[in-house]
């Protein structure tokens, strides 16, 4: 057979492989989701789960009786049901997929109930007060073979994908060096609402801005040069003076497995808005990404290319939780792999957390590498 035909032949039977499985998956799915009066970003979900095509159903959990009318506002038609609990619900429904949105102090049992009924879980960061508290929940979720997914949406903004493209033709060559700082408002910690929310309170969120903003700036580092973080040093303090006891600022210093360094700054300093920059140099050239606060939003430079000139990219499409919420949904289907895999959920939250050690101990320590068994 010429080398022509057996090429034909394999794109063939992998098209055909391709098809039986797209009909085997179903192609719908309903989805839970557990919550309260505190859950953050249900304004973005809600939409989200409204939007995405494959979400046939959604089932809300919700003890303080204080989300059904938003929930009924965005999703209409699509809402199938109210409960006071997890266990109401899950004893009624089994959803292919489970949202949950709650403080860190009760986000483990209700994803560990969502595991125990059979559904893949997209939870909102940080999700756990401990390492040790999440990599329980990541073995169970890989033991049932299932999903559980920080909520990291920026994975699938334009301007990420444009950037790993880059990177993985090779546009940069080997990674030298990463910068980033991700900066948001100090207006919001001056209001007594937010004294008393879980966000400003560590037994409660686990942490401040590092744990809630900086994390995802950290996952995108690790995202974009395919290297997790090693080893972290750092500082955190309370610089604005609130009412608060957990950081308002975060300085690290990183060491990624392939060797190179960064610097993550992560605080709320402004008066509204955000700020945020995260650069890439490599031996080839770099990659800069500015979302927030610059004139231009991505530019980048290749030694590789003909004539080596920086180079800009204007993200366009749909960025943030819809996309991102529309692929946890799709992947819950068996359609398409998660947007973030559980091993990389665990990897960022023991990154974080050990942040927070080398910073209360004033010594550089090793990321450790928990695992499922």
């Amino acid at each position: 057979m010429s080398s022509s035909r057996r090429i034909f032949s394999w794109l063939l039977l992998s098209l055909l492989w391709g098809c039986t499985l797209h009909a085997q998956s179903p192609q719908h799915a309903t989805v839970a989701v557990l919550t309260n009066a505190e859950g953050a970003h249900l304004s973005a979900y809600f939409p989200a789960l409204a939007a995405s095509p494959e979400t046939s159903e959604v089932f809300l959990s919700d003890p303080s009786g204080k989300t059904g009318d938003e929930a009924r506002k965005a999703l209409g038609a699509k809402l199938g049901g109210v409960y006071s609990s997890a266990a109401e619900l899950f004893a009624k429904h089994h959803p292919q997929l489970t949202l949950v949105s709650l403080e860190p102090g009760l986000a483990p049992a209700a994803i560990e109930a969502a595991l125990d009924a059979g559904s893949h879980v997209l939870v909102e960061k940080p999700a756990c007060l401990s390492i040790a508290e999440f990599a329980r929940l990541c073995q169970k979720a890989n033991a049932k073979k299932l999903h559980l997914m920080l909520a990291l949406a920026n994975r699938l903004n334009p301007e990420t994908v444009f950037a790993l493209d880059l990177i993985r033709q090779n546009k940069i060559g080997k990674v030298y060096g990463v910068e980033m700082h991700l900066i948001a408002d100090q207006t919001r910690l001056t209001k007594p609402s937010y004294h008393s929310s879980w966000y400003a309170q560590k037994a409660r969120g686990g942490g401040g801005h590092l744990i809630w903003l900086g994390l995802h700036w950290l996952d995108l580092a690790m995202f974009l040069t395919g290297s997790e973080v090693s080893d972290v040093a750092g500082f955190i303090t309370n610089i604005g003076g609130q009412p608060l006891d957990v950081e308002d600022s975060a300085a690290l210093t990183l060491k990624f497995g392939n060797g190179a360094l960064g610097t993550l700054n992560s605080g709320y300093y402004l008066d509204k808005g955000y700020h945020s920059h995260l650069k890439i140099w490599g031996a080839n050239g770099w990659i800069e990404l500015n979302r927030h606060g610059a004139s231009v939003p991505f530019r980048y430079y290749s030694t590789t290319d003909a004539t080596p000139e920086i180079k800009t990219f204007t993200p366009e499409g749909p960025s943030g939780y819809t996309p991102f919420v529309s692929a946890c949904v799709r992947s819950a289907l068996g359609l398409e792999p998660p947007p973030v895999s559980t091993s990389d959920s665990l990897r960022i939250i023991a990154t974080v957390f050990t942040a927070y050690r080398a910073a209360e101990t004033r010594q550089t320590q090793a990321v450790p590498q928990p695992s499922a068994p």
